[in-house]
Formats: structure tokens, sequence, C-alpha cells
């Protein structure tokens, strides 16, 4: 190959100017800012769809950020100790109780008045 002739120039600036397109086109994919042939920066215009998927990503997110604060509301509630009782106390209410039947207590005479 000749390095001195015309075909090796060319051939440099079309791998020059091939490289900066496929740069250019990544970039654009991407939604970074592309660059012109010298060296500056031109942002992309901003198309309405892609406001509407800001718009709609912030919304999802606060709405992960209010179910967040939920759970951890449910949480707190769960782990703590007076539902916990609560709950023990539920439980003890389903199980028959076996002194109900059982006459070894005192009796109470609630229907006698007793006069001191």
């Amino acid at each position: 190959m000749d390095w001195g002739g015309p075909g090796f120039v060319l051939a440099i600036i079309m791998l020059s100017t091939g490289g900066w397109l496929i740069n250019n086109w990544i970039r654009a994919k991407h939604g970074y800012d592309l660059e012109d042939e010298w060296g500056g920066k031109t942002a992309p215009k901003k198309s309405k769809e892609v406001a509407e998927l800001r718009a709609e990503n912030a919304e999802l997110v606060q709405l992960l950020k209010d179910q967040g604060k939920r759970m951890e509301t449910l949480e707190r509630i769960v782990t703590d100790k007076g539902y916990r009782l609560n709950e023990e106390i539920e439980a003890l209410r389903d199980v028959p109780d076996k002194k109900a039947h059982d006459d070894s207590g005192v009796p109470l005479n609630i229907s006698k008045k007793e006069h001191i």
C-alpha cells in the first residue's frame, strides 16, 4: 500500500467520519448531548413523549415512597407489643374454659345482699 497516496488520506477521512457518526448515533440513542463537527455540544430536542414519561416516572416514584411509608407503619403495628398482646387475648377467648364448668371455686353470693 502506498502510504503517501490519496487513498490512504481518504481512508483516514472516511474512518474518522464513520467513527464520528457512530459516536453521535450512540449518544442520540441514549439521550446524551450530540457533538458537532467543531467539538461543541448540541442538546437533543425534548419531545412531548419524553416529558410525559418523566412526569409518569415522578408520579410512580412518589407512589412508591408513599407505599414504603405505609409498609413501615404496618410493620410497626404488627411488631408492637400491644398488638401481639391483643392477639394473644383473642386467641385465649377461643379456647374453651375448663374452669367455667368446675365447681372448685368460692361461690359468689351476688343475689344475696349482706348487711353489715
